[in-house]
């Protein structure tokens, strides 16, 4: 018999945290205060034992591509160090934020198309359920092979709409929290030699390893399609909806750029930029996804709304990585330090909610039957926690325990 029992941890339960052992065998959770019956018994007394994360948005993998600006190392090694550090940092089940843009270099569909290979022939090897989200540009129509390619996989991907196109030609005088919808007519589009968008070019175009001005060049070309973009949103949509994959709309500053993605399918709300979006959201049953950054700093970098405060609102349902793995556990920290809500409550933030709104109802939560995706946690109290074992679906993905018998005497 393969099994183990997680025994004396303290357990976050779905309402409640309490003293118990739980019992995992062939990939699931199989009972919750059970008898040992021959399994291996890992001592947890004094120990937290959580879901593990569910992290539906992550791009700190881009760094592991290109550790520095221009500096690009072969994807596989990229993707299998990313995927150690998900393991190391709880999270069993992952969506990598692959952007797909125009733009050459990082975000470019061509490297697009070599971390799915690369996540295709890696597979068996990785600790993780690396999966995809499919952050896609919507100014990319060189993308469309890629996105029609990567929703057939077997672990499915999500379909994030976003549109920095837009939001990078912006008027200087337009706050970005009030962009409005991406497709009205017209549109407030910066002077080109405004200094705000010069730097910024300069920017993009180091990460794209292109001149300033080749990367205007091309943004202006790109803009020139704009006509067209409706009607690939519209095929890419329908296409997402006949594999039943979960789609998302990214940084929306308008209700109507919320309803617009809404009523195609995409109806998960990701990093919503004013409290008038938030709202939409909420009325219409949305749920809501902010950056785990957000909550374990306090606020946002960018200046949009603070995760905490929506969390206290009832206007966040879900935590996710962004561009920090460590900073999944690192918000409940804080939120929990902060007394915004219960800690079994905060939890569902990084676990059970991103699950569901991803359609994966097997895991998420510590329940019989569930897939046995756990993270135990040495946290002292008033003391920062550090993971000390994850699992993924049963599997041990990442340990840092002390070592201990394979086999205790039945009680």
């Amino acid at each position: 018999m393969n099994a183990e029992l997680v025994e004396g941890a303290r357990v976050i339960l779905d309402d409640r945290i309490e003293t118990a052992s739980v019992r995992i065998e062939a990939g699931r959770i199989t009972g919750i205060d059970v008898a040992r019956d021959g399994a291996s018994v890992i001592p947890a007394c004094g120990r937290i034992l959580a879901p593990a994360f569910v992290d539906i948005h992550g791009d700190a993998f881009e760094r592991q591509v290109m550790p520095r600006p221009g500096v690009m190392v072969p994807v596989e090694t990229a993707l299998l160090e990313t995927d150690r550090q998900l393991a190391a940092n709880g999270i069993a089940t992952a969506y990598h934020a692959l952007t797909l843009s125009w733009e050459p270099g990082l975000r470019s569909v061509d490297t697009g198309w070599q971390i799915v290979r690369a996540l295709e022939r890696l597979r068996p090897r990785l600790t993780a359920e690396n999966r995809l989200q499919l952050r896609w540009e919507t100014f990319c129509h060189e993308a469309e092979p890629l996105i029609a390619h990567a929703l057939t996989s077997a672990d499915r991907p999500a379909l994030a709409f976003n549109d920095h196109t837009t939001s990078m030609l912006l008027h200087p005088d337009v706050p970005v929290q009030d962009r409005p919808f991406d497709q009205v007519d017209p549109y407030p589009v910066t002077p080109l030699d405004a200094p705000r968008f010069v730097k910024k070019m300069a920017d993009h175009a180091r990460r794209a390893q292109v001149s300033p001005e080749e990367y205007v060049a091309l943004l202006t070309s790109v803009w020139s399609r704009r006509a067209e973009v409706p009607a690939h949103i519209a095929r890419m949509a329908a296409l997402a909806r006949s594999h039943k994959v979960p789609m998302l709309s990214h940084d929306d500053s308008q209700t109507e750029t919320r309803s617009y993605y809404r009523n195609l399918g995409a109806t998960v709300a990701e990093f919503p930029m004013h409290d008038r979006v938030f709202l939409s959201a909420r009325d219409a049953g949305d749920p809501i996804v902010l950056g785990a950054p957000n909550a374990m700093r306090g606020g946002s970098h960018l200046g949009s709304p603070g995760a905490a405060q929506m969390i206290a609102r009832g206007l966040c349902d879900i935590l996710a990585s962004d561009y920090f793995y460590p900073a999944m556990l690192g918000a409940m920290v804080r939120l929990h330090a902060d007394r915004v809500a219960p800690l079994p409550a905060l939890w569902k933030l990084v676990s059970l909610n991103p699950a569901r709104a991803m359609g994966l109802a097997d895991r998420g939560r510590i329940a019989p039957g569930q897939r046995a995706d756990l993270l135990l946690l040495d946290w002292p109290e008033g003391q920062t926690p550090a993971p000390m074992r994850t699992w993924v679906a049963g599997r041990p993905g990442y340990s840092a325990l002390p070592a201990i018998p394979q086999t205790e005497p039945a009680l």
